[in-house]
């Protein structure tokens, strides 16, 4: 039986993953879990706790291999084998995701964009009419949607990638959305990442204030 992993635990896979690139494009070959917890900013305790959910990976005392390490979270997260990916929605944020590097480098192929009809080719990538959909699914096996159309019609655009057989979806519309339970769904919300930021920089200017009153 699979052991269930928190919500919690899941965010900080790809923290852990980058800061392992990082360490080995560097020519660092071991690193201990107090310095990973050093570059995550959280406990080497919890570094321990999160590692067991998958088996540990190191020996008390010795320190992590981070090649292996790396190797057993590309594993974990899935970056192991290559994800068929299209996109739904041939405006500013359809094309500039088209362009991202990070697509190809860990796996994932971007086969076509989606819009209301055909379009030139963005970044070697071809656009095809909304209304070819189900017959390029029917030709082609996708792993993830990418929707980055207008937030009223999102919705209607899950609902049809998941009737296709989509199973994931990676959401960049301005809206949170619900689908049916066996399907999974990333909403990225760039507005509230920039409210985050917002809170922080007033807190930080507050703080400055203080100090100087």
């Amino acid at each position: 039986m699979q052991r269930e992993v928190s919500q919690a635990v899941i965010k900080r896979l790809p923290r852990y993953y980058r800061y392992l690139e990082h360490l080995r494009n560097n020519g660092i070959s071991k690193v201990s879990s107090g310095r990973l917890a050093e570059m995550l900013d959280i406990t080497a305790s919890q570094v321990r706790q999160d590692f067991a959910n998958f088996g540990g990976f190191g020996q008390q005392g010795y320190g992590y291999d981070v090649e292996k390490l790396l190797k057993e979270f590309s594993s974990i997260i899935g970056l192991d084998s290559e994800h068929s990916v299209i996109i739904i929605g041939a405006g500013n944020m359809g094309r500039a995701l088209s362009g991202y590097r990070g697509f190809a480098n860990d796996g994932f192929s971007v086969k076509a964009l989606f819009d209301l009809k055909d379009g030139e080719p963005v970044n070697g990538i071809p656009i095809y009419a909304i209304d070819t959909l189900e017959s390029f699914l029917a030709d082609n096996q996708i792993d993830i949607a990418v929707i980055a159309t207008q937030g009223k019609i999102a919705h209607e655009v899950a609902c049809l990638v998941v009737e296709l057989g989509v199973k994931s979806i990676w959401n960049f519309a301005p809206v949170d959305l619900e689908v049916a339970s066996d399907v999974v769904v990333e909403n990225i919300s760039m507005s509230e990442s920039l409210y985050v930021l917002s809170y922080k920089t007033k807190q930080a200017r507050e703080q400055i204030i203080d100090i100087k009153e």
